[in-house]
Order: structure tokens, then sequence, then C-alpha cells
């Protein structure tokens, strides 16, 4: 079956960095268009980023926009996020999400999902 595992988490300080990474399995990488996605306690599921399959187009929230990058490297099969310049408000658990369509940015058109892995922004 498909599995998306998320990795790279942690406790940073404000304005510090951190890379995420997803690696996914049981399906060909290349064919799907992946995503990522948050929830802070109390709140929804908000989408952050998502990048289409060959990694040429992505797209950004606003609230991260010019701080978070997302990328891709499809001979590893692991699609990544890069989060600079972090905020206490970046606090949340960030899922990877994966789907075989578009690269869009509602979170019920995604299929396949990691386990989630937590990031905490001290201030």
């Amino acid at each position: 079956q498909v599995q998306l595992v998320e990795s790279g988490g942690g406790l940073v300080q404000a304005g510090g960095s951190l890379r995420l990474s997803c690696a996914v399995s049981g399906r060909t990488f290349s064919n799907t268009a992946m995503g990522w996605f948050r929830q802070a306690p109390g709140k929804e599921r908000e989408f952050v980023a998502s990048i289409n399959r060959s990694g040429s187009s992505t797209s950004v929230a606003d609230s991260v926009k010019g701080r978070f990058t997302i990328s891709r490297d499809n001979a590893k099969n692991t699609v990544y996020l890069q989060m600079n310049n972090l905020k206490p408000e970046d606090t949340a658990v960030y899922y990877c999400a994966g789907r075989g369509g578009f690269f869009g940015s509602g979170s019920t058109q995604y299929d396949y999902w990691g386990q989630g892995t937590q990031v905490t922004v001290s201030s």
C-alpha cells in the first residue's frame, strides 16, 4: 500500500529553520502531486504548500509565502518543506499528502496522508 513517512520536525526558536522530509513508497512518485498541510491544536487543518508531479510548479499559502519552500526529488521519492524564519504561529503538526491529479490546496483532494510530524516554535 501507499506509505508516506514524514521526518524533520522538532523544537526550534523563533527565527530558526527546519526542513521537513516526506518519503513515499507504494506508488509511482513521479505520478503523484504532493502537498503539505498543518494542524494546530484547536484549529482546522490548513494548506501550506503543494507541488506538481515534475516539480516545475508550486503553490504556497500566503501565511508562509517568502519563508517556506516546497521541493521534491523524484529520484529519491521524497518531497521537502524548507521552513525559514519560523514564527510561534507556525507551531503545528505538519502532514504530507499525495494525489494522482492536480496539485491543489484542498485537503479533501488528497488520497494519501502521512502520520504527521510535530513542529514547535518557541518565542
